[in-house]
């Protein structure tokens, strides 16, 4: 059976991360979240809260695992027999940028192929580190993040 999987920070993860997995679970039996450390990203939440975010947003996707890593992504494509790297792109920058990573990783995994997915027009503008900014500045997130997601934030918020 096919595994694919879409690696990226999430910090936190919005409706347009959500709308490319539940695509990808349509589209491919298996399908990784791998949460990157991202330590020097300094990001809003903990690894471990990332990972379980994303979980409690993609339970209802009998077909997708969320997994945490602090590895390179090419060992763990190989640690889980990994077929392809799914990689949302809104914009030509993305693209220059992400065209870059899946050459590496072809070069670093022997062959894995990376497929781009262009975000559905309804989360085209929106990013992790757009939502970062609304929220840190007061803003209302609500629209472009998963319920568990919000919660988390407006906990945040209040400490």
């Amino acid at each position: 059976m096919t595994t694919v999987i879409y690696p990226g920070t999430f910090d936190p993860i919005t409706n347009g991360h959500l709308d490319i997995i539940t695509r990808s679970a349509v589209l491919f039996p298996n399908v990784i979240v791998a949460v990157a450390s991202s330590p020097s990203k300094k990001p809003l939440f903990e690894l471990a809260q990332r990972v379980e975010l994303i979980g409690q947003s993609v339970a209802h996707l009998a077909n997708v695992r969320v997994i945490g890593f602090t590895d390179l992504l090419a060992n763990v494509i190989q640690q889980f027999d990994v077929k392809a790297i799914i990689r949302g792109v809104r914009t030509t920058a993305d693209f220059e940028y992400e065209l870059q990573l899946a050459h590496l990783n072809r070069v670093l995994t022997g062959g894995v192929e990376s497929l781009f997915l262009p975000p559905t027009e309804q989360w085209a503008y929106v990013s992790s580190t757009i939502v970062r900014e609304v929220y840190l500045h007061g803003g209302d997130v609500a629209k472009f993040v998963p319920p568990p997601v919000l919660e988390a934030l407006l906990k945040r918020a209040k400490k």
